[in-house]
């Protein structure tokens, strides 16, 4: 009979303990919910009354006396399994929005490459070659990359001078050097002079120059203007590249405007603080920097832009997938990279939706097309990220993007940004438009002498463009 009534007691103590254990797991959430920021307060006190509903519907169950009891004990394991998942699905969104965001350098991959066919294999193997370098732009991290490089090879190095990064390349490749010095950012250039040069050379070595990006102060719940740059590098996200998309996105979260400004990759402009007067393609700023592409936006349409996102547009497969796909709307029936896309909306998939964004062959007007096309699908993307149904998958979402996008907008901007996006839970009316001009081929400061295809910018559409910045901006 007592070891009877020890057993009972034992059972009651142990369906008391799992219930306090469901406890302590709310209050867990409850506050790691709270000091997120992300979540409004009538949310937080519906989920926390919730809650305190069940674990007192849990806990009174166990002072039943009948088998009922051990119903609750089930399901109190059942809701403490589910608080448990939840407090890991919450740090795992809180991990991915801090490695997101917050981005405070960038980087330059500086290389060392030889010949394809050479022997070589690493910098001791190259350190009697005649080195070349370039000593037109990008000098402070050239003169870097020398010191490192002979560091590493225990030697001064024989070297020749270049003007331009091309005839750098082509130095190389005739056999005047043996190896190449210069920035990987400056490919892209290389390949506009050189056809299939990446095939025709090998990295030999390479090294990471960071350096701060300076920030301005900030506020996410006054208006902004955010500068999306699409490259495409197989390397880290930070790492300097071409911008082949340019896109401006001007939000007024007071009432719910968001305006999206394309800008031709191959628009003829100065960089403040690298080129002086003379210009340059607005792609090539990005080698600089983002830091430099935002310069010379701010400088083109007289603006100040707070925040960047860089997105890695050979990831737009992996957001837009993640996102269950979009419907993105097409101003023309157009067939390209084996889909046909009809006048009107597509759903889309990331493969269908990357080779919407990047077809311009099919287009009279070519590049200003495609920078429609990519603002039709950033707007879709938009829309349903705004949408609070994402909520249920953003864990899964922000985990698969995380790489391949970057943003100085940081963890504690974003989650307010969120929250207000929860309280009014408001639609968001979403216009676009993009600058235009006039086709011409013409020297660039990065490239030299070489006559590459730019397009001068057209005053008036830049003028008007700018006038509709500032209406959303102040709320006209």
């Amino acid at each position: 009979m007592e070891h009877h009534y020890k057993r009972k007691k034992n059972k009651n103590m142990a369906g008391k303990l799992i219930t306090i254990l469901q406890l302590i797991l709310s209050a867990g959430l409850l506050i790691l919910v709270w000091n997120s920021g992300m979540v409004p307060g009538l949310y937080l006190a519906l989920l926390g009354g919730g809650l305190l509903l069940l674990f007192a519907v849990t806990f009174c169950l166990q002072y039943v006396k009948s088998k009922v009891k051990y119903a609750g004990m089930v399901i109190s394991i059942l809701i403490s399994i589910g608080l448990a998942v939840g407090i890991v699905y919450f740090l795992r969104i809180q991990q991915t929005m801090a490695d997101v965001g917050g981005a405070t350098y960038k980087t330059d991959n500086m290389i060392v490459v030889v010949k394809a066919s050479d022997p070589a294999e690493s910098i001791l193997d190259a350190a009697n070659y005649r080195f070349g370098y370039q000593t037109s732009v990008d000098q402070e991290n050239n003169d870097k990359m020398l010191d490192d490089v002979q560091t590493v090879a225990g030697r001064e190095l024989k070297l020749s001078e270049y003007d331009t990064v091309t005839d750098l390349a082509n130095g190389l490749l005739s056999g005047q050097i043996e190896a190449a010095i210069y920035n990987e950012a400056f490919d892209g250039i290389i390949e506009e002079g050189i056809e299939d040069y990446k095939d025709q050379v090998k990295i030999l070595y390479q090294y990471g120059i960071e350096t701060e990006i300076q920030q301005e102060d900030t506020n996410v719940e006054a208006p902004f203007n955010v500068y999306i740059s699409g490259i495409d590098v197989s390397g880290p996200i930070t790492t300097n590249s071409r911008s082949d998309v340019n896109i401006i996105m001007t939000v007024n979260p007071n009432t719910k405007k968001i305006l999206l400004t394309t800008t031709p990759r191959d628009y003829y402009v100065t960089i403040p603080n690298i080129s002086g007067e003379q210009r340059d393609k607005l792609t090539h700023a990005g080698i600089y920097g983002v830091d430099a592409s935002m310069a010379t936006l701010e400088q083109l349409y007289g603006i100040d832009i707070s925040y960047y996102a860089r997105v890695n547009f050979t990831s737009l497969i992996t957001i837009v997938d993640a996102l269950g796909g979009v419907d993105v709307n097409s101003e023309y029936a157009f067939s390209a990279g084996g889909y046909d896309f009809v006048q009107g909306t597509n759903h889309l998939d990331g493969k269908a939706a990357l080779a919407f964004s990047r077809e311009r062959y099919s287009f009279e007007s070519g590049d200003n097309q495609r920078g429609k096309n990519q603002e039709a699908v950033l707007t879709a993307i938009l829309q349903k990220a705004m949408s609070p149904a994402i909520l249920t998958s953003a864990n899964q979402i922000l985990s698969q993007v995380s790489d391949c996008v970057e943003t100085n907008m940081t963890q504690d901007e974003m989650a307010k940004f969120i929250n207000m996006q929860l309280s009014d839970g408001a639609g968001w009316t979403i216009v676009s438009t993009a600058a235009t001009g006039t086709g011409d081929n013409q020297a660039c400061f990065s490239s030299g002498s070489q006559l590459l295809y730019v397009m001068w910018p057209d005053e008036a559409i830049v003028g008007d463009i700018s006038r509709r910045m500032d209406q959303v901006l102040s709320g006209n």
